[in-house]
């Protein structure tokens, strides 16, 4: 019976400190990115819809997408205080993996990682989130190969799903 008492109290004190640790002002940094979103392309054209949210504490940001033709895919947020880094954790239903870290500098969450091409050479990857003045978020996703030139992978316009009327 002690033996339980102390776990359920040990539970007790990691999650109070997690909280509190999720609450200093690292952890907001993304927070402008929090909300139902319409996401178009450049063109105009509705490229999908983007659904996130603040989980576990407010410690991680979730993110749900999904587009018109039925491709999926969710990523995991979270700051680590230790590195003073943001990590996100993309998953998708192709089978996509992708691992990205950095941070927010001049109001642009910058977010960088590596996947390898088709024959094994490694492709960079970077992803920047841009809050811009109307409300909007801009998110524009690159990739460069060995020769290092930066191309673009996706460029898309989030603006917010309006409120459902009561």
């Amino acid at each position: 019976m002690r033996a339980k008492t102390l776990m359920i109290l040990a539970g007790v004190v990691c999650s109070l400190s997690s909280q509190a640790a999720c609450e200093a002002d690292a952890y907001r940094q993304f927070d402008f990115w929090l909300g139902d979103w319409q996401v178009h392309l450049p063109d105009g054209r509705l490229a999908g819809h983007n659904a996130i949210s603040q989980e576990y504490g407010q410690c991680v940001i979730h993110e749900r997408y999904r587009t018109p033709s039925g491709y999926a895919g969710e990523s995991l947020n979270t700051y680590d205080p230790q590195r003073d880094r943001w990590h996100q954790t993309w998953v998708d239903n192709a089978g996509t993996l992708l691992l990205l870290e950095g941070s927010l500098s001049n109001g642009v969450m910058e977010l960088r990682g590596e996947t390898r091409d088709d024959e094994g050479r490694v492709v960079a990857q970077r992803i920047r989130w841009t809050p811009q003045n109307d409300g909007s978020v801009r998110q524009l996703w690159e990739s460069a190969g060995a020769d290092g030139n930066w191309s673009v992978v996706f460029d898309g316009h989030y603006t917010r799903v309006p409120a459902a009327a009561p």
